[in-house]
Order: structure tokens, then C-alpha cells, then sequence
């Protein structure tokens, strides 16, 4: 990250805490829901699979940016699943690049091919070893991690989903993260029960069981993006919510914080570390401040 920028994201930060700003920095552009996979603990691909058109895309890029927006992520569906007359995903990251935006990230499955330097991140969901990732997401282990190794760049990010059938395989996900060369880094979530997928979620003893088990490879020297430091509020359910600072954008609606803020008690149900992290840091918990700048320029 270039050193303006994080100057620039931390001034944002203490006029946040200041003031008790609520004004979002973080935003989420849905592409399309249409996807080519139908994972078990997925309730938000291929309900409508309409493709949003480039210009759409633009405007709302030029909107953000104009709101103060800095970081970018753009989402499905499967985002490389994304063209509109002749564009593809890399226009769009050049395009955002281009407006200003200091980070611009890409979630993805990893199931094409991963053919994106320009992006910041490219958050890549891998949900186990082979056999529990195969039993969550169909067959696309082996294609994955030849992506993976075929890569043009190091910017991948490993995208782990806890949930009660893959728990088991967080160490050796964390593995995978540190011996494959173009992986920089793993990130870990917990699945946040939509309908119909309420059977994977983790007790709390389960979740006190892998928030341990991830600071201490965290401390081992394994490359893990999320922030220690908001584990015990999470654990605990002690973060306000939702988080202001973060927009969702799909079509004409727009969510604070994620898209499951309009389904009755699943906020307080959140398995979104990340989420958690910023609602930490931008109400002033200074030691999740100081792991947040520590860890954004170590991996971005």
C-alpha cells in the first residue's frame, strides 16, 4: 500500500473515532449472482442471474469514490463469470484504478483462471482440504489449485468459510496458504446462517475452538490476514452492528454493511470477521487499530 494512501485511510480513521463518524470507506459491488458452482452453504447465487451492464458498474464506482469510498471489492455470483460488451473483470479493476480507488479486491471461486495482477487482493474461496472443500463445493479442488499455481501474480488471498463440516481443516488450509508460491495470505470467516443452510453453523465452543487454533498459527508465523485482536469480541458478540463503514451495492438497492441486514436477527448472527474488525477499529479499540495497520501493509 502506498504510503499516502494509508496516511489518507488513517486520518479517515481518527476523524471516525473524533467524531463518531458513521461515513462508509469500504464498499461491495455485486457483478451478477450467477454463478457455476451451487455450494451447500450458499444462498445468494443464481436467484435472479442478471449480469449488470458496465455503465451501471461505472456510474456506481464514480459515485462512491465521489462519497469518500477508498476500497473497493468487487463480489458475485463468480465475478469472472462478468462480461458486458467486450468488457470484462479486468476493465473493471482498471476502470476503478483509473477513478482512484487506493484498494480494489476480487472474490472469486477460483475455478477460471486467475489471470488478474491488477487487481489489490484476489480473495479465492477455498473451504477445507481437498475432501471437505470437494463436499462443499462439488469437485474443483485439483482445478483450483492448479489455478492457483498457474497464477500471473501473488495477490491471492485464501477465502476459508468455518463452518461444522470443514472446521477440521483450518491448519491445513493455513498450510496451503503458506507453501503455495502466489498465495499471500488466508482469511478466515464463519458461515453466517442464511435460510436453509442453518445446519453448518459452529456452537460457540467451536468457534472459541478455531479462533485459538488461528492466532496460534497467526503466531507461528503463518501468513493469516485477520486481526487477533477482535477475536475475543466476536467470540463474544460484543461489536456494534451494523457496520457503517461498509456498503453493499447490488442493482438499484444498496445495504449497510452486507446484504443480510434486512433479514430478521441474522446481524446478530454474523460470521463476518472482517466485519467485526471495522466496527473495532472505527470505534476505537486501539489495539485492533494497531494489528489493522500492521497487517494491511504487511499483505496489501
Amino acid at each position: 500500500m502506498k504510503f499516502n494512501h494509508l496516511l489518507s485511510l488513517s486520518l479517515f480513521g481518527l476523524s471516525s473515532i473524533i467524531f463518531k463518524r458513521k461515513k462508509p470507506i469500504l464498499a461491495t459491488i455485486i457483478l451478477t449472482d450467477k454463478c457455476n458452482l451451487s455450494c451447500r452453504h450458499c444462498a445468494v447465487n443464481n436467484v435472479t442471474c442478471i449480469i449488470y451492464s458496465y455503465e451501471m458498474i461505472k456510474n456506481q464506482m464514480i459515485d462512491l469514490y465521489s462519497e469518500g469510498i477508498r476500497i473497493l471489492f468487487f463480489c458475485g455470483g463468480e465475478t469472472f463469470m462478468w462480461e458486458d460488451s467486450g468488457k470484462t473483470l479486468r476493465d473493471l479493476v482498471e476502470e476503478a484504478k483509473k477513478i482512484g480507488f487506493y484498494i480494489v479486491n476480487v472474490v472469486t471461486n477460483g475455478t477460471f483462471p486467475l489471470d488478474l495482477p491488477e487487481a489489490s487482493l484476489i480473495l479465492l474461496s477455498l473451504d477445507g482440504g481437498k475432501e471437505k472443500h470437494n463436499n462443499i463445493r462439488g469437485e474443483t479442488y485439483d482445478l483450483i489449485i492448479e489455478n492457483i499455481r498457474n497464477s500471473s501474480s501473488k495477490n491471492i488471498c485464501l477465502y476459508m468459510a468455518v463452518n461444522n463440516t470443514n472446521h477440521t481443516d483450518i491448519e491445513e488450509v493455513c498450510k496451503t496458504a503458506r507453501d503455495e508460491t502466489n498465495i499471500s495470505a488466508v482469511s478466515f470467516n464463519f458461515h453466517t446462517p442464511y435460510e436453509g443452510t442453518e445446519q453448518l453453523c459452529l456452537s460457540h465452543s467451536q468457534k472459541a475452538d478455531c479462533l485459538h487454533r488461528i492466532a496460534s498459527l497467526s503466531d507461528k508465523g503463518y501468513p493469516v490476514f485477520n486481526l487477533k485482536s477482535a477475536f475475543p469480541y466476536h467470540l463474544d458478540n460484543s461489536f456494534s452492528r451494523p457496520c457503517r463503514q461498509c456498503l453493499v451495492l447490488e442493482g438499484d438497492k444498496r445495504f449497510v454493511c452486507g446484504r443480510c441486514i434486512d433479514i430478521p436477527d441474522l446481524c446478530n448472527q454474523c460470521g463476518y470477521l472482517f466485519a467485526a474488525e471495522y466496527a473495532l477499529a472505527f470505534g476505537g479499540k486501539i489495539r485492533v487499530i494497531a494489528d489493522m495497520l500492521k497487517t494491511y501493509t504487511k499483505f496489501i
